[in-house]
């Protein structure tokens, strides 16, 4: 007996962008950032190869945090798709991550038009994290190569007194305040701390992502990759989120 299928519109032109773009910027910046971290072992030398990777980073950096801009724009504004409300854990959500279990353990498991429960808390995860890789990031360009938007502020602080901020280079200490100096790096050790354990985290988390994704379409017949290019979901169950 063949098995009926309905399509249901799923996901947003605005969350299907800013997921595509967000899996080729991180994946840009894990492997610059690899890089950074390993430049000795490749044979990387020198301090214009160091800002080199630094502002490449950065420049990819921007444009990451510019699409999880765009993105917390439709969360609160956007379609029911984008909100918040479809990502992020609201009423009755214990209930719902009950019914979700019971249901994989009875070997039927429920299809969902959004993310299914468990989806929700990992969706949920990765977006806190996202922000604060942004914030830490754009911090530490600032420090580090003097970039926008904190990069300005960065520059005249550090400067002697005479000495035009905009003549401050990156890793130079030519015409900067010995102690600010000092305070500055007091300061972005525990920032430039924060975004490299976050990035693992963020590694992390993709892995599980990309396990749950797989798990989802094998042994629950949830087309997440096809529905987060089409935004379109065929399925053979009644979505409880309908």
């Amino acid at each position: 007996m063949s098995q009926s299928y309905k399509s249901y519109s799923s996901w947003s032109t605005s969350v299907r962008c800013f997921h595509w773009i967000n899996v080729l910027t991180v994946i840009a910046l894990i492997l610059i950032g690899l890089i950074m971290l390993n430049k000795k072992s490749l044979g990387i030398s020198g301090l214009e190869a160091k800002i080199g990777l630094k502002e490449l980073h950065v420049i990819i950096g921007y444009i990451f945090a510019t699409n999880l801009l765009i993105r917390l724009f439709f969360a609160f504004f956007g379609p029911v798709s984008a909100r918040f409300s479809a990502f992020i854990p609201g009423k009755g959500f214990m209930q719902n991550l009950q019914d979700y279990r019971s249901s994989l353990k009875a070997g039927k498991p429920q299809q969902f038009i959004g993310h299914n429960p468990l989806g929700k808390l990992a969706v949920s995860a990765l977006f806190s994290l996202l922000i604060i890789m942004t914030i830490s990031g754009l911090i530490r360009a600032g420090t580090d190569i003097y970039f926008p938007p904190f990069g300005s502020v960065i520059r005249s602080y550090i400067a002697q007194d005479g000495v035009a901020p905009e003549m401050i280079k990156p890793y130079q200490k030519e015409g900067t305040d010995a102690q600010k100096i000092a305070m500055l790096k007091a300061f972005k050790s525990p920032i430039g701390s924060l975004h490299l354990y976050s990035a693992y985290l963020l590694m992390l988390l993709i892995i599980i992502h990309i396990a749950a994704v797989i798990r989802a379409e094998v042994k629950e017949n949830e087309p997440l990759v096809s529905s987060m290019i089409s935004g379109k979901k065929l399925m053979s169950n009644e979505p409880p989120d309908k």
